[in-house]
């Protein structure tokens, strides 16, 4: 989808709808005098008529004569005194969705003036909505019944000299607002066709279309580099495992760590669980649902998804992603229960249970991300069913060693509505997961699922500053919302974006 900015004027907008989004009011707004006008006094009509107020949520669309546009589609903000980047992401997922069914491929959009958002963060925020709005999985469906995509959105400015902050904003949305889009094509793919090799073709074309730094770990290497977690996962499916690692800013020759004239760049490493398909292995998962476990690779297309952001941002950082890719099958070479792995770091994992295999590639991951020396590690995992128990769907949980950080994604979180939630990581849970065989056994039980499983990864990361987002609850969803179709989510791009963005 295009996205442009211009001078506001909604009845000589030209394009098959301008669509404006209101704040809660008993009439029209001043800003709909001069389109009332044009139109009639249509506007004032449906105001009286009781047709929309501007409740948040709210859509009319109502085919129109009088103005270059064919269309108007009027979406509801809510009060004004709470409206919010949020709400304007959901009026532009709203209205990408109507304007789909009215088959419109090109709009106006009105950016309102709200005291609580300013225009940069308004034009960002309507963007995202505008295109993960728009977003479809339809590749393998048969027919012609799918919806006209918009082509094209311009952002209408009511003040000229908003244009410059609004072009940065727009341009901001749909670079973090794509990503999230490819971070869901992958997951969406079947377990079939999304195997570790697949991840590890995406990330070459990621390496590819944005000169990045590549590395992919077939079982050789992975040997080579002593990753039994990985291996052992993997061990019973027939496509075998990867670990891939793409950078961005790497230093030049002869520096270290992002040195360029006296010049330190932060270092931030991604990490993202890549298990593509989740049988449970030997521990077998039931039936029911497992489906949804070919989004059991979504932190790793979240990493990718974030690096390919990041790249196209060109942000003044240095960022490795990193992608523990595996698939989790039981066959006759599959690792099984009782199993004592010696991981990359040399601590022994004691396998209880093969269904909480997430942790175990992690281990590996997590000890090689050390290996950049970072100023930070954040890892993304779709790893217990306990934090969708704990937190539901509203928001994924974090944990971790450094409360700074922790703050960190928070804040970053709230910025983007993909939330985070901090859990606890105590000496407790680190005592739940002590082995009787190995060091550390892969499974804490039912009780304090969530933070059990951070304290098993705990021990991969060193002195490093490092926080876990459990994202179990959030990587996809069952049900439509303003801005996401049924199916993967994307989550966690935008977040690691934002965090990436205004670090310090």
């Amino acid at each position: 989808m295009e996205i442009d900015v211009s001078r506001r004027d909604f009845a000589a907008c030209e394009g098959d709808a301008v669509v404006i989004p209101l704040t809660k009011a008993d009439a029209p707004p001043r800003a709909l005098h001069a389109l009332d006008e044009a139109l009639g006094g249509l506007c004032a009509r449906v105001w009286a008529a009781g047709d929309f107020t501007g409740k948040s949520g709210e859509v009319l669309s109502l085919p129109v004569d009088g103005i270059s546009a064919k269309r108007l589609v009027l979406i509801g903000l809510g009060e004004e005194k709470s409206a919010s980047r949020e709400s304007l992401r959901a009026a532009g997922g709203r209205t990408a969705k109507v304007l789909a069914r009215a088959k419109a491929t090109r709009a106006g959009v009105g950016v309102p003036a709200l005291r609580r958002v300013q225009p940069e963060d308004a034009a960002q925020a309507l963007a995202e909505g505008l295109v993960l709005g728009a977003y479809r999985f339809d590749k393998y469906k048969t027919g012609n019944d799918a919806p006209t995509a918009l082509e094209r959105a311009t952002l209408l400015a009511a003040d000229a000299r908003q244009l410059p902050a609004l072009r940065r904003g727009a341009a901001l949305g749909r670079a973090v607002a794509e990503s999230s889009n490819f971070a869901r094509d992958l997951s969406n793919e079947p377990g079939g066709v999304c195997t570790p090799e697949h991840l590890a073709e995406a990330a070459r074309g990621i390496a590819r279309s944005h000169k990045l730094k590549l590395s992919v770990f077939g079982e050789r290497e992975l040997a080579r580099e002593k990753m039994a977690g990985i291996l052992a996962v993997g061990r019973g499916s027939a496509n075998p495992p990867r670990l891939i690692a793409l950078e961005y800013g790497a230093a030049p020759r002869g520096a270290k760590n992002g040195k360029k004239a006296g010049k330190k760049r932060p270092t931030l490493v991604f990490v993202g669980k890549g298990i593509t398909f989740d049988s449970g292995g030997i521990s077998i998962k039931p039936a029911a649902s497992m489906d949804e476990m070919k989004h059991d690779m979504s932190g790793g297309a979240a990493v990718l998804g974030t690096l390919r952001a990041i790249a196209d941002l060109a942000l003044p950082i240095h960022a490795v992603g990193i992608v523990a890719a595996a698939q989790n099958m039981p066959d006759g070479n599959a690792y099984v229960p009782g199993d004592v792995i010696t991981s990359a770091r040399g601590k022994t994992i004691e396998v209880l249970n093969t269904d909480a295999e997430g942790r175990i590639v992690l281990s590996d991951a997590l000890h090689y991300a050390t290996s950049f020396a970072p100023d930070a590690i954040i890892d993304l995992a779709t790893l217990t069913g306990a934090c969708l128990v704990a937190l539901g769907d509203a928001c994924c949980a974090v944990l971790g060693n450094d409360e700074k950080l922790a703050d960190k994604v928070r804040a970053a979180g709230d910025a983007t509505h993909e939330r985070a939630w901090p859990l606890p990581l105590w000496e407790e849970h680190k005592n739940a997961i002590k082995g009787t065989f190995g060091d550390i056994v892969n499974t804490g039980g039912r009780n304090a699922g969530v933070s059990t499983a951070a304290a098993f990864l705990s021990h991969f990361v060193g002195e490093v500053p490092w926080a876990h987002l459990d994202i179990a609850g959030v990587a996809w969803t069952t049900k439509e919302t303003p801005y996401y179709a049924k199916g993967a989510t994307g989550f966690g791009v935008r977040l690691l974006v934002e965090l990436a963005r205004h670090w310090k």
